[in-house]
């Protein structure tokens, strides 16, 4: 049985963690080296670091937080935001990062996938995929179409056909984000999870939507994601990455240590 794993995001603006409802009303959740050592020492099995100012902002990724986090943390740790260069990826890679996604600048450039690829391995790259949901008014037909700049810019290409392709230019992993479930509550995009696990072979972390116990299982019971990514209901105290894990063997997940 394949082993799934529980990945906490910590999105970052202006050096503060912050969180919001489908990429809006943006509050102020605290700091994030603090918050990376707390999931770390609950059993986390991956840090996920989404600067989300660096590519709204157009500005440089925080390199000094980077460090920080990657000098106090011992577990897997990804970084996003702002990387839209080969050199971008570097100057991450060598502030303490084991991962880095791109959304954003790999559809402005694809290319820029290969290159990463080619320089650190496809493992060492993961392409984060914001998608929102786009219905066919005639054929009443559900798709998803892959946006970039945080969410408020449709790319007019179908995310299901981008995951392919992205994997096809070096990518290693998939973080597939739902605009339409993130910071709801209400449950991952099974749906969607299920379009893009099946047409692609690389791990898929799954985002957005987490909101109970129930639905963090439901995912990693009933979809093939590889992970669940997590984040409104740790940041507001909903509950542990202990407890996840522990209801997620209850159920019967087979669950990293």
């Amino acid at each position: 049985m394949k082993t799934k794993r529980i990945v906490a995001a910590i999105d970052i603006d202006n050096g503060r963690v912050v969180k919001g409802v489908k990429f809006e009303n943006i509050k102020d959740i605290g700091d994030p080296v603090e918050l990376a050592l707390k999931y770390n020492a609950d059993g986390a099995d991956e840090i996920a670091f989404l600067d989300i100012g660096a590519s709204g902002k157009n500005r440089a990724i925080l390199l000094d937080v980077v460090q920080k986090i990657a000098a106090s943390v011992n577990i897997p740790f990804c970084v996003a935001g702002g990387i839209r260069t080969l050199d971008d990826m570097r100057a991450v890679m060598d502030a303490g990062a084991n991962k880095t996604a791109v959304c954003t600048s790999a559809l402005l450039r694809p290319q820029l996938l290969s290159e990463m690829a080619g320089a650190y391995g496809s493992k060492s790259v993961i392409i984060s995929i914001d998608a929102k949901r786009m219905t066919n008014d005639r054929s009443q037909e559900v798709k998803w179409n892959a946006f970039s700049g945080g969410g408020k810019t449709d790319s007019g290409l179908d995310a299901v056909e981008w995951a392919i392709k992205a994997v096809q230019l070096g990518a290693g992993e998939i973080m597939l984000n739902s605009i339409d479930a993130d910071g709801t509550g209400e449950g991952y995009d099974l749906e969607l999870i299920r379009s893009v696990t099946s047409a692609v072979s690389v791990p898929v972390i799954a985002s957005g939507g987490a909101g109970t116990l129930e639905q963090i299982a439901d995912v990693l019971l009933n979809t093939n994601a590889d992970a669940a990514l997590v984040a409104s209901v740790l940041h507001f105290g909903k509950t542990t990455i202990k407890e996840i894990k522990n209801y997620a063997e209850s159920k019967g997940i087979c669950i990293r240590k």
